[in-house]
């Protein structure tokens, strides 16, 4: 008897969120405007003009955001480019 596996879009959606265990948190600060760290974000990150401003604006108002998912090397390299702009970040684990 042959097994067969069938995969649904929130099955799929949710295998890639558990291959990509690590998050990149920006932190407020309050030397950088907002254009730089939109700048920053739609150009290491890969961010759309409005998924940076809406970073940007949650990071001013809530103090922190996650801005990528994605494994440990990608995470880590995202993180040392934003670093070396002046921003805080961190990487954490879900």
């Amino acid at each position: 008897m042959e097994v067969t596996i069938v995969k649904n879009k929130e099955s799929e959606k949710l295998e890639e969120i558990l291959n990509q265990p690590y998050i990149l948190i920006l932190f407020n600060d309050d030397k950088h405007t907002f254009e730089f760290v939109i700048t920053c974000l739609m150009s290491i990150c890969n961010h759309t003009y409005e998924q940076a401003t809406q970073v940007s604006y949650t990071v001013h108002y809530k103090g922190k955001c996650d801005v990528k998912r994605g494994s440990k090397e990608y995470i880590t390299k995202k993180m040392q480019q934003l670093r070396n702009n002046g921003l805080t970040v961190t990487m954490e684990t879900i």
